[in-house]
């Protein structure tokens, strides 16, 4: 999915997210972020599990 995102793409939207949320929130921000990525690949898991 995300396979061809570069070094440079990466840059750039973690410049755009410092500059919208600041230097403060960022780390409440990635924590949620790995948070939903987390449940996200459990809810997967168990669904494909269930088949």
């Amino acid at each position: 999915m995300f396979s061809n995102i570069g070094l440079f793409e990466i840059i750039i939207v973690a410049l755009v997210l410092l500059l919208l949320f600041g230097g403060r929130k960022l780390p409440e921000l990635a924590k949620g972020i790995g948070e939903s990525i987390k449940e996200l690949k459990k809810a997967l898991t168990d669904k494909s599990s269930k088949e």
